[in-house]
């Protein structure tokens, strides 16, 4: 068994902007696990344990509900928190871009036939930068830094592929490696 995802990547400028600005942020906000750079990507479903066996069904599912979905972009902009600022759980980067949702619900239901369960609760694309083990304090602070970063645009970036990803968990932390990639507005994917 492995522990899986499916997710888009962006592009590393994006990503490099994004790191600068949690830099600054890191003096403003206390008691947050920061996530590295490499293992920044918007998850379009996560998939938890799945038998080996299964990673090339898959694959070729998501080859077939993506491979005449068209490539589109995306822009990063602004931070905020999951649930909300009284008692954060995940800070998170915004991702804006029309055709996302749509994107999800073909992953669902390309997946939906292989037994994996569709997701209830509605799309909120998002990268997760930092997550608070334990939230020790309201903090009016932690909303008026959020209020000042939710403009804060990081610019964007081509989606042309969705990868399969397997996570590796570690006493270090997580570790995500690339299993395959389903081109979008084309048949082929790569190993």
């Amino acid at each position: 068994m492995i522990r899986a995802f499916i997710a888009i990547e962006l592009d590393r400028a994006v990503l490099r902007r994004i790191v600068e600005a949690t830099d600054e942020l890191k003096q403003k906000i206390s008691d947050i696990r920061w996530t590295p750079q490499d293992n920044c990507h918007l998850t379009l479903k996560f998939l938890g344990d799945v038998d080996e066996r299964q990673i090339e069904s898959i694959g070729q599912a998501l080859e077939r509900e993506l491979s005449l979905f068209p490539r589109f972009s995306i822009n990063a902009k602004g931070f905020g928190v999951f649930p909300d600022a009284k008692k954060p759980r995940v800070l998170w980067v915004g991702v804006e871009g029309q055709p996302l949702a749509a994107l999800a619900e073909r992953v669902e239901n390309a997946l939906a036939p292989l037994g994996f369960e569709q997701e209830k609760r509605s799309f909120t694309p998002h990268l997760t930068i930092g997550r608070w083990r334990q939230f020790k304090r309201a903090d009016k602070e932690l909303a008026d830094v959020l209020a000042k970063w939710q403009e804060r645009d990081f610019t964007g970036c081509a989606v042309h592929e969705v990868v399969l990803f397997q996570s590796i968990l570690s006493p270090r932390g997580a570790e995500y490696r690339r299993l395959m990639a389903a081109q979008l507005g084309d048949n082929a994917a790569i190993a």
